[in-house]
């Protein structure tokens, strides 16, 4: 157990041992490039150069190298800037720029957007999409082919003819659908949401009275005849009321001739000889 112990330890001895010359060459290579470093920095540098800007970066920021002219200058950055992505390392922390094609990226071999021209499919960049898909010009990516689709028809409407639903036996009826979804630029596009059959029912009139010159003029012949049928009913009254007065006068003549009549019958004395 000891022993295992001691192998431990040594091993362990010779990592930090390992580590520290690491890190001594580096100082000493970034010495001997830049022999103006300097530990008083700013911006996020641990070490810095008056001409290169930072040679290194505090815990956790990412280094990156940006163009000014003809001059690159480091920079320490909390993430990194669009056209670069990432990565994480025991002893810094830098930013790689994307693929010439990608605008930005999680990883160098997966785009997360695409440059003007490309079309971004499975996090790459590609010119054109593979079969089964398109291009969407709105996203720049490749998307399935979106085929229209319609609901179900609807029951057919009631016969009719020029929007009547009385007057007339041969009519037309109706059927509607919806569009549930609309199709993408190669899908199939939407088929006809209406359709229209002749239809044939039993004749009635029409309650309601209609516009049109039929009707124009049946309403003019209609006050003409109500007068005409007004002007019979009142002739027909007149001549019942002079009926009537005249039973009436006629009544009232026949008491008269009957007392008439007694005095004429009413016989004469007949005289007694003594």
């Amino acid at each position: 157990m000891q022993l295992r112990l001691i192998y431990w330890f040594l091993i362990t001895l010779n990592f930090m041992e390992y580590i520290g010359s690491q890190h001594a060459s580096r100082v000493r290579r970034q010495g001997r490039m830049h022999p103006n470093v300097s530990q008083g920095c700013q911006g996020g540098c641990a070490t810095c150069s008056d001409y290169n800007g930072c040679l290194s970066c505090k815990p956790r920021l990412f280094f990156v190298l940006e163009r000014i002219g003809m001059k690159q200058i480091g920079v320490c950055l909390s993430s990194c800037p669009s056209g670069y992505y990432g990565t994480r390392y025991p002893d810094i922390n830098k930013c790689t720029k994307c693929k010439a094609d990608c605008e930005t990226c999680f990883t160098r071999n997966f785009c997360t957007k695409c440059k003007s021209g490309f079309y971004l499919y499975s996090g790459k960049c590609l010119e054109n999409c593979p079969e089964g898909l398109e291009t969407n010009n709105h996203t720049m990516e490749c998307t399935s082919i979106v085929h229209c689709e319609a609901s179900e028809w609807s029951p057919w409407s009631p016969c009719t003819k020029k929007g009547k639903t009385c007057g007339f036996k041969r009519g037309n009826e109706v059927r509607v659908r919806e569009i549930v979804q609309q199709p993408s630029a190669r899908g199939n596009p939407c088929p006809t949401t209406s359709e229209s059959r002749k239809c044939i029912v039993q004749r009635k009139r029409c309650q309601k009275e209609g516009k049109g010159k039929k009707n124009r003029e049946e309403k003019r012949r209609k006050p003409n005849e109500e007068s005409k049928e007004t002007r019979q009913e009142n002739k027909g009254r007149a001549s019942r009321r002079q009926n009537q007065e005249q039973r009436e006068n006629k009544n009232k003549m026949q008491p008269k001739k009957r007392k008439g009549q007694n005095k004429e019958q009413k016989p004469e004395p007949i005289g007694t000889a003594h």
